[in-house]
């Protein structure tokens, strides 16, 4: 039996704590953006300023799953495609976790309470995903719905 390898792609992750424009809280933290290839190992401070932070987390995989194959298609098919970073805190600093193309499993990972957000999806990760799903992905074919001609019209639904 053939081994069955998923396809991935290195990047590393953009974290951002920038001032708040509130009165409840000093600062927001978010991902702003994803950095493909290898970084190395170790968290790096890129900018550092009076407002504003920002860290490459470096380190992961974005993987592409055959049953993940519409979530990516719904993606790269929209006009602004996106990698959904879910990431949480950690005493003072935000850390990402995990990292998809696809918009169903970041669906699924709103629905469990998760801190999720879509930051753009560089060319290069786009054309590697267009082409999974170029591959991969073959839409369901729709079913027609009989008409119940059977049924009294004002039973119908």
């Amino acid at each position: 039996m053939p081994l069955v390898t998923t396809p991935t792609f290195p990047i590393a992750v953009v974290m951002q704590r920038r001032a708040a424009k509130s009165r409840w809280a000093d600062y927001v933290w978010e991902p702003i953006g994803v950095v493909p290839g290898e970084h190395g190992a170790e968290v790096k401070l890129l900018v550092e300023q009076e407002n504003l932070v920002q860290w490459l987390h470096p380190g992961f995989r974005l993987e592409l799953h055959r049953d993940e194959a519409e979530g990516y298609y719904l993606n790269v098919c929209t006009a602004r495609p996106l990698v959904f970073v879910l990431w949480r805190m950690d005493e003072e600093r935000a850390l990402p976790l995990f990292v998809t193309a696809s918009t169903e499993e970041a669906g699924r990972w709103m629905d469990g309470g998760h801190s999720i957000d879509g930051v753009p999806m560089p060319p290069e990760i786009y054309a590697w995903v267009g082409e999974y799903v170029e591959r991969n992905y073959r839409p369901e074919p729709k079913k027609r719905i009989k008409p119940r001609s059977f049924v009294h019209p004002k039973d119908r639904v």
